[in-house]
């Protein structure tokens, strides 16, 4: 913070998950770590990042289409993209009046390098994405525009609210 004096935008995209198709399969550590990379994590960087942030700043939360729909498979996953989008309403009331816009990502199923390691059956990998109406999965640069539009000007009326690039999958409706 020396050279650069302030933060422009703070974009909070850690997560992790661990596929589980029998919530007895979570184990409270397991359960403990989803929470605090997720969404404890998130707070305390907003809190330190809080000072350097001013007028016209942005913070940008990752969250997912599964806090909408829910994922048998990713039960503490899909908990803590719940509690992102609360966090990010709740934090958007409360820095309003200082002029910091706070919204929030919600992608659906993109396609990255670490899918295959991500713990899913082959059989999953293979079929990741089919579900949406575009029956494919996104790749990372169809979801960066988003993250970019949250953070310029041209969102500057808009605080509060979580775009979807998800494929066509419709949600809230």
């Amino acid at each position: 913070m020396s050279k650069l004096k302030r933060i422009d935008v703070l974009v909070n995209n850690a997560g992790e998950q661990h596929p589980a198709d029998d919530i007895r399969d979570i184990s409270p550590e397991q359960l403990q770590r989803t929470f605090a990379t997720n969404i404890f994590g998130m707070f305390y960087l907003v809190q330190a990042a809080l000072p350097h942030l001013k007028k016209g700043a942005a913070i940008i939360n990752c969250t997912s289409v599964t806090m909408y729909q829910g994922s048998g498979g990713l039960l503490d996953y899909s908990a803590t993209k719940g509690a992102i989008t609360a966090f990010t309403r709740s934090l958007s009331e409360n820095l309003i009046e200082k002029g910091i816009r706070v919204n929030a990502v919600a992608p659906g199923p993109i396609w990255t390098p670490l899918n295959p390691r991500g713990g899913a059956p082959a059989k999953k990998v293979e079929s990741f994405g089919e579900t949406t109406p575009m029956k494919r999965p996104g790749e990372p640069n169809e979801v960066a525009p988003s993250f970019l539009f949250l953070a310029c000007d041209d969102s500057s009326y808009m605080s509060g609210q979580v775009l979807h690039p998800n494929g066509g999958t419709v949600v809230n409706g």
